[in-house]
C-alpha cells in the first residue's frame, strides 16, 4: 500500500474520532459510557497509570500497543491498528476476532453499550 494511502486512512480515522467525540448528540451517551467503563473495564484499565490493562486516556485516534511500560501481546503489537471508533467497536465486540493473540478477553456484546463506551473513551484526553 502506498504511504500516502495509509496516511490518508489514519487521518480519516482520527478525523472520524474527533467528529464522533464532538457530536452534541453523544454527550449523554458518554455519561452512560462511563457506567459501562466502570462496570466492564475498570477491573483491568485504570485511567492514571498502568493496571492489568493499559491506560485508555487518549485512546481514540492512538495507534495500538504504543504506550511505554505496558507489556502488550504480540498480536496487538503486530496489528497495525489505530483506535478509531469503528476499530474500538469491533475490538470490544470481539477482541480475539479482530486481533488474534490479544490478551483482552472482555466482550461488550450490546451495540448501545459499545457506542456509549466509545463516546466516553473519546472524552478521555491527555
Amino acid at each position: 500500500m502506498p504511504a500516502d494511502v495509509s496516511v490518508r486512512a489514519v487521518a480519516a480515522g482520527v478525523l472520524a474520532g474527533l467528529l464522533f467525540a464532538a457530536s452534541p448528540s453523544l454527550a449523554q451517551d458518554a455519561v452512560k459510557g462511563s457506567d459501562v467503563f466502570q462496570s466492564r473495564c475498570s477491573q483491568c484499565h485504570v485511567l492514571n497509570g498502568v493496571g492489568q490493562g493499559p491506560s485508555l486516556i487518549g485512546i481514540v485516534g492512538r495507534r495500538a500497543a504504543v504506550l511505554p511500560g505496558y507489556p502488550y501481546s504480540g498480536g496487538l503489537k503486530a496489528s497495525g491498528l489505530t483506535w478509531t471508533p469503528s476499530n474500538l467497536d469491533a475490538f470490544v465486540q470481539g477482541p480475539t476476532k479482530l486481533v488474534p493473540g490479544t490478551a483482552m478477553r472482555v466482550v461488550v456484546a450490546d451495540p448501545n453499550d459499545r457506542r456509549d463506551l466509545i463516546a466516553y473513551l473519546a472524552t478521555l484526553k491527555r
